[in-house]
């Protein structure tokens, strides 16, 4: 895709120049990421309460918790996919949406559906590859863990933007998604665990802003901690579905906002390296033939003038 240069996100970034311009395309676009975030939020938090959590707290046996993880493998799923489906629709109108006016939130939705099944195959590869590279970690104790999940995300991140903006099958996209997250690595590593860092925080403070009507409930369980049947209730609540969904909403467009500045940065940086370097054009060269060209006929012409005049 030649347009992709005249997108707002493309351009050599440092991690200031990238956290800036993921807040300005955020706050500009807010509406409509806004309304796509509040969808998938919803989808989600409903999926979520097929999954009852409060079993595992009186299990003890671990064939039994076995047998229970297994009854929410569909469930699980489901969120999985909504996600990734969701994900999809997300990149796309990021990239789409400013290079071309007329698209919107369904266009968008119907054209990403494209991608959504070759998304899902690399995500199942990279879900494997991953739990292999955490398990590594696991042996380096909390640093190695940390910097597999970091790697991993890196990776993961320019997945989409790679088959999106450069149309490329499965197999393109896997190997392109490893040579252009590679490339810079540190820097794409550093950012990703700034952003990751970032994006915990913001959750944990919106997190504790949806608590804060239920404030009462937590004041009982300190004054009686017995009685914790308040708290586990709590989840269920439709304020607190509502109110969860709302401001979870805010969080989601930013993972995809972010996995394209890391890409444009990379691309951007990789055409840089490869243009010729001023003097060294080809095409401007002296080439050696041109110090012994034959004159041109009307220098000819003319020295013929003056040979006879003489």
């Amino acid at each position: 895709m030649d347009q992709i240069k005249n997108h707002p996100l493309y351009r050599k970034h440092n991690i200031d120049s990238a956290m800036s311009t993921l807040w300005e395309f955020y706050k500009t676009r807010f509406i409509a990421l806004y309304l796509i975030s509040l969808v998938m939020s919803a989808v989600i938090q409903y999926a979520s309460l097929t999954i009852n959590f409060q079993e595992f707290q009186t299990i003890t046996d671990p064939m039994v918790m076995l047998e229970k993880m297994q009854g929410m493998l569909v469930p699980l799923i489901i969120v999985m996919l909504v996600s990734l489906f969701f994900s999809t629709i997300f990149h796309y109108y990021i990239l789409h949406k400013p290079l071309d006016g007329s698209q919107n939130i369904f266009r968008c939705t119907i054209k990403s559906l494209k991608y959504f099944l070759p998304y899902l195959v690399i995500f199942v590869i990279l879900l494997f590859a991953g739990s292999f590279a955490i398990l590594l970690g696991l042996m380096a104790l909390i640093v190695g863990v940390f910097f597999s999940v970091v790697y991993i995300g890196m990776v993961a991140m320019f997945i989409m933007p790679v088959m999106m903006a450069e149309e490329t099958s499965i197999d393109r996209t896997i190997v392109r998604t490893v040579r252009l997250s590679h490339t810079n690595f540190w820097a794409n590593m550093g950012w990703t665990a700034v952003f990751i860092i970032l994006y915990i925080i913001i959750s944990l403070v919106l997190s504790g802003l949806v608590l804060l009507p239920f404030a009462g409930n937590f004041l009982k369980t300190f004054a009686n901690p017995e009685d914790t049947t308040s708290i586990m209730h709590l989840a269920t609540s439709p304020l607190f579905l509502v109110l969860s969904t709302a401001i979870n909403a805010i969080t989601l467009p930013l993972l995809p906002i972010f996995a394209f500045i890391l890409y444009f940065n990379g691309k951007a940086r990789e055409e840089t390296i490869n243009l010729p370097l001023p003097g060294n054009d080809p095409e401007n060269k002296v080439r050696v033939e041109d110090l012994y060209a034959k004159p041109r006929e009307e220098n000819i012409s003319s020295l013929n003038n003056q040979n006879n005049s003489l």
